[in-house]
């Protein structure tokens, strides 16, 4: 049986809102491939929202869900992180990142009132994103020969890669994706090739 390579995330921002005895939270929801992109992105939401008292989040990063945060920023321990990143998992996504903002609105809503607060608004702002399917690529960076050219451009046609970059001259590069299921039969295909070289950059 083949490993599953397809993956569900969401395709674009949303955001989502919650209520309660006068504190407001917002959520907003990012697409996130990495945890550079998540400091980024954290980065903007507390720039736009740097009058809020908490911005609490939780992220879900690589197609096997293996990196996973989340943050309390100063509410009670497992009160708002968790909550977050429980709605991430309850609708199986990953590469997202969350960022809930709380304006305390004067009243303490205790421990069920917080989790309650982070866990709606988040899943509102999940209820308005679009939830796409994809599926896990590896990319590579072929080098060879000039006249190897017509030899990989075969390959490169009759199997389902995507081209991001190539350099023709007396060597010649390419970068390409392909999906995971298929990457091993490219691969051997390409190995044949006289003086190839083969390297694997990154999954996504």
């Amino acid at each position: 049986m083949l490993f599953d390579d397809r993956y569900k995330t969401i395709s674009g921002s949303s955001e989502g809102n919650y209520k309660d005895r006068g504190s407001k939270f917002i959520a907003i929801a990012f697409p996130v491939i990495s945890e550079d992109e998540v400091k980024e992105r954290l980065a903007e939401v507390k720039g736009a929202y740097h009058d809020a008292r908490h911005h609490c989040y939780a992220y879900m990063i690589a197609p096997d869900k293996s990196v996973s945060r989340y943050n309390d920023d100063g509410e009670p321990s497992g009160t708002a992180g968790r909550p977050i990143l429980g709605q991430i998992n309850s609708n199986d996504l990953t590469n997202v990142l969350i960022v809930v903002v709380r304006y305390f609105g004067g009243v303490k809503l205790g421990v069920r009132g917080l989790i309650n607060a982070y866990k709606g608004a988040t899943a509102d702002a999940l209820a308005n994103a679009k939830i796409v399917t994809k599926t896990v690529k590896e990319e590579y960076e072929i080098q060879f020969a000039y006249p190897e050219t017509n030899a990989v451009m075969r390959i490169m046609k009759e199997t389902n890669v995507n081209i991001f970059q190539q350099e023709f001259a007396l060597n010649c590069l390419i970068k390409f994706g392909v999906r995971k299921n298929e990457a091993q039969s490219v691969y051997e295909r390409l190995s044949k090739i006289n003086g190839l070289k083969i390297n694997y950059l990154r999954t996504i």
